[in-house]
């Protein structure tokens, strides 16, 4: 099992978490189809689950929350890029053109989070680590295994996530209109343009989950209520499918070709 043990560098995603209508049905979707073990947590942190895979955190599930007379916020996972320190990568986001959604708050003695929108509408997260590091465990079927940029302008991409994080940015081999996230020379994510994607899709993260089998996974999600969002395929990295949960929340599933 690929563990995680120590903290991950700045502008690595390290966590990915779900603010669901419904936690509950949440929570249950994604144990029957990914195995995830998690349950609603304690009130000072709003319900949050922790979700685990062999008793493992890999993702956050919890409930959706809105500021009375605002709208509801639009069910999605959201990604979280590791910092070691919130608010200058606050500032950095700031200076560099992006748009803050939460600021800097304290999460307990876990860590500090925000959340932000890059030019282009992109949102993600920011996590600085305290006593929480983030996904103990990834790219095994079930975890977290990869995260994607969705964007309008790849060269302005590059120089934001470059100036806030450090995050490289560069065409990938042998790859049509695609390109790799680096940190420290490590393809940590990858990079392509919205135009791919279906008309009137916001520029955004997504969340990559492993399988053993994307086909068989696929099945088990339409008998969950689940929609299929693109059929699986086979690309250059694997199979993959780009599916949406019940609530309407988008990620994919790939099982690597290493597999």
């Amino acid at each position: 099992m690929p563990e995680v043990a120590v903290p991950y560098a700045t502008g690595t995603p390290c966590w990915v978490d779900l603010m669901a209508r419904d936690q509950q049905a949440a929570l249950d979707f994604y144990r029957d189809l990914l195995g995830w073990q998690g349950r609603p947590g304690p009130a000072e942190f709003g319900g949050y689950a922790v979700c685990e895979l062999h008793g493992r955190p890999v993702a956050g599930i919890g409930p959706t929350m809105s500021p009375e007379g605002e709208p509801e916020p639009p069910t999605v996972w959201t990604s979280y890029l590791a910092s070691t320190d919130a608010q200058a990568t606050q500032d950095a986001i700031v200076a560099a053109g992006g748009t803050l959604l939460v600021p800097v708050i304290d999460v307990g003695g876990l860590g500090r989070m925000l959340v932000a929108a890059d030019p282009q509408g992109a949102v993600f997260g920011v996590w600085q680590p305290k006593e929480f590091h983030g996904a103990r465990v990834v790219n095994e079927p079930g975890a977290l295994t990869w995260n994607e940029l969705h964007t309008t302008d790849v060269l302005a991409a590059t120089a934001f996530y470059g100036q806030v994080f450090g995050i490289d940015i560069q065409p990938l081999d042998g790859a049509d209109a695609y390109w790799e996230l680096r940190v420290g020379g490590r393809a940590v994510g990858g990079a392509t343009l919205l135009a791919n994607d279906p008309p009137g899709t916001p520029p955004h993260w997504l969340t990559y989950f492993a399988v053993d089998d994307v086909d068989s996974t696929v099945d088990a999600l339409v008998k969950r209520n689940g929609t299929v969002l693109a059929p699986p395929f086979d690309m250059m990295a694997g199979r993959m499918t780009v599916v949406a949960d019940p609530q309407g929340a988008p990620f994919a599933m790939i099982t690597p070709a290493s597999r």
